[in-house]
């Protein structure tokens, strides 16, 4: 197995983000002289962190006073639960079958929306539910709809229960990810679009951060008892891993922004739409043939994204009304 160093270099590799931003802004700034921009840069971070707390009538009024340990508490938290639901991953597609694991694992998007109610306060919606379910069957009927590979039926029903137990704890984990990440890292609502960017962007790298800095720990000593091997990778196997960790790096990083910007259950509806592109990119690269059920479980999974989409934007105007009511009759209340 190679689970450890997998998501080590994976979500190790998220901390270049911040450089990565600080150097577009950089060159999209360049008359601004560059301790300016930086103190300028670490101000609008710093004061967004002070609107998350200012924002969460739970917090302690210790982690406004000290809102650095806050953030390092919250990434910790965050980083924990994404690196066990990623490793559920890479342990139990040596357990189960990939069908088992493609649908178990992308039910993420209907815990996302089970939390989503008691940590967000998320009031449940019919047109959402509905839209989550339709992606769920989407997601069942790529991953079911054509199997007729034999060898997945082959191997231990007991091992395969207990991945498909282990990658269920996964898909959990990811959704509350989410969550949490919405919950304790986001700007509230209202926010600029150009600020939450930003401070996601950094957010992410600090998860990546924590995970070079503290996350290495447990290698040395899974390599030396022999439980897992490291291996530093070279030729064709250096180039792909390379790739993939910098194409996670550009998912991951969006992915947050998409959920600051949204919600975590749009965001989660949203990811499944890779699915259907992989088909069809295997189809065009590969010529591997685009079956009945990739399709039709693709058209179901658009569906729900754009039933959802729908929902989640005639829920924000309906926000934004109840504001500008609100205003309009805090400004007349002040006139009287």
């Amino acid at each position: 197995m190679v689970v450890a160093p997998n998501r080590y270099l994976t979500h190790g590799s998220w901390a270049f983000l911040w450089p990565a931003q600080l150097l577009v802004l950089r060159i999209r700034k360049r008359q601004i002289p560059f301790k300016n921009l930086l103190r300028s840069h670490v101000s609008l971070l710093r004061s967004t962190l002070d609107m998350i707390l200012q924002a969460d009538r739970s917090s302690h009024p210790q982690d406004v006073a000290h809102p650095f340990y806050y953030l390092l508490r919250c990434i910790a938290l965050v980083t924990t639960a994404l690196t066990i639901a990623g490793s559920t991953w890479y342990i139990a597609v040596n357990l189960t079958t990939p069908s088992d694991l493609t649908a178990i694992y992308n039910c993420s998007a209907f815990f996302a929306y089970a939390f989503s109610i008691p940590l967000l306060r998320e009031k449940p919606q019919a047109d959402k539910i509905i839209s989550v379910m339709i992606a769920v069957v989407g997601v069942l009927v790529v991953a079911y709809g054509d199997n007729t590979n034999k060898q997945e039926q082959d191997g231990s029903a007991s091992t395969r229960l207990g991945g498909n137990m282990l990658i269920g704890v996964g898909s959990v984990l990811y959704g509350l990810y989410e969550v949490l990440y919405k919950k304790l890292l986001c700007p509230p609502s209202g926010t600029s679009s150009g600020r939450s960017v930003i401070f996601s962007n950094t957010v992410c790298a600090c998860i990546g951060a924590f995970t070079l800095l503290i996350l290495w720990i447990p290698l040395p000593l899974l390599h030396w008892t022999g439980w897992e091997t490291f291996e530093i990778p070279t030729g064709e196997t250096a180039k792909l891993l390379s790739i993939s960790i910098f194409a996670n790096a550009v998912f991951s990083g969006s992915f947050l922004i998409l959920i600051s910007l949204t919600s975590p259950v749009l965001s989660s509806v949203a990811a499944l739409l890779t699915i259907f592109l992989v088909a069809i990119t295997d189809n065009i690269l590969f010529g591997r043939e685009l079956t009945s059920a990739a399709i039709i479980g693709g058209l179901l999974i658009i569906a729900a994204f754009g039933l959802l989409s729908w929902a989640t934007w005639k829920e924000m105007r309906e926000e934004s009304e109840k504001e500008a009511t609100d205003l309009t009759s805090d400004i007349e209340d002040h006139d009287d």
